[in-house]
């Protein structure tokens, strides 16, 4: 489905949106950390484990210094198109404490709008549902991140705490699927579908993680065939996706299913999948690689931005691999430089 550019009449910072995100609001807590750490707790080196909130301060316990920053994956994505000079809304569930107060101060001040209302901390009568969540992430020296996830309040979003309108204003509506693992929020999501077509917006979907995608592949087949226009992934999860043998398979499945596919595949760049056919795009280069946390994330910023900017998908390829190369020169998962003026140096506009 073709995305309408925005209109120069709509004021910046109001609806309708070119893209709403739906995610989990975390705040990532970051750290360094020694391969053997990872062993000892338990954590698959690459991997993203959704852990209780016992096991988080385990977890807590044996990083180093850390350094505490807003994230979550969607969350993050519409950060980007916001700081490249986009209208971003995002919709999750955050509880009314400090790390809630911390993370709808930081959406906001990147030019986000937040779709939602804070949830008074403790309404759950489950105790691991309460609170925001937060990422623990412990970064190796080869730059990975291994993430363990407490997702708190965000566990219990569900179609009732969807705010339609919003969501109705929406151009593209993106999704990320590490919100498939609980079973209220896979509801919220499906409505949110129902609406953005309603509307006639478009559909994304970011795959999240390769073993997200062992847990709900079905669910994810049927979504590539009947709801999505959009999809994000990375080498390994649309090969799991597709259950191909190689990656050039699962490229030509994504070609079969008519979808716009930006397949991403770290230093060697993406692959577009479009009505002409599957493009590599190179990388961009980057000096030091040093925390590839948000590295999808912001490249599907990149992507979506340029997709409703009337670029094209190389182009839209392009400006995500710009962003994704910001991103990965520093610890955080959301950008620290003034990416509309690396677009620019770029000739990238």
């Amino acid at each position: 489905m073709p995305v309408d550019p925005p209109s120069p009449d709509d004021p910046p910072g109001t609806g309708p949106f070119d893209v709403v995100g739906v995610g989990s609001p975390l705040v990532d807590v970051l750290a360094t950390a020694a391969e053997p750490v990872l062993a000892d707790l338990g954590l698959q080196k690459g991997s993203m484990e959704l852990v209780d909130l016992e096991r988080a301060e385990t977890i807590y316990e044996r990083m180093g210094p850390t350094t505490e920053v807003s994230g979550g994956s969607a969350a993050n994505t519409m950060a980007g198109v916001a700081a490249l000079g986009g209208r971003a809304g995002f919709v999750g569930k955050v509880a009314d404490d400090p790390l809630g107060t911390v993370f709808l101060h930081d959406i906001r001040a990147a030019g986000v709008t937040f779709g939602a209302v804070p949830v008074a901390d403790g309404s759950s009568p489950d105790a691991e549902a309460r609170g925001t969540g937060r990422c623990l992430i412990l970064v190796t020296g080869d730059a990975e991140r291994t993430m363990a996830t407490h997702l708190g309040v965000a566990t219990t979003i569900s179609p009732a705490d969807l705010p339609e309108d919003f969501v109705a204003q929406g151009r593209v509506l993106y999704l990320e699927g590490y919100l498939w693992d609980l079973p209220p929020a896979k509801a919220a999501m499906r409505r949110a579908i129902e609406v953005a077509r309603a509307n006639d917006a478009s559909v994304a979907l970011s795959l999240s993680d390769p073993f997200c995608v062992e847990r709900h592949r079905r669910d994810f087949l049927d979504l590539v065939r009947d709801d999505l226009d959009v999809l994000f992934a990375n080498e390994e999860e649309v090969v799991a996706l597709f259950g191909t043998r190689s990656f050039d398979a699962a490229v030509g499945a994504v070609g079969e299913a008519g979808l716009l596919g930006a397949l991403t595949r770290g230093a060697a760049g993406s692959v577009v999948v479009g009505p002409s056919g599957a493009a590599p795009v190179p990388a961009q280069p980057v000096d030091h690689v040093v925390d590839t946390t948000g590295a999808g994330d912001l490249f599907a910023a990149g992507f979506l931005y340029g997709l409703t900017h009337g670029a094209g998908p190389e182009r839209c390829a392009e400006l995500g691999g710009l962003c994704a190369a910001e991103v990965i020169s520093h610890l955080g998962a959301r950008p620290q430089a003034d990416l509309q003026a690396l677009v620019d140096a770029a000739g990238l506009r």
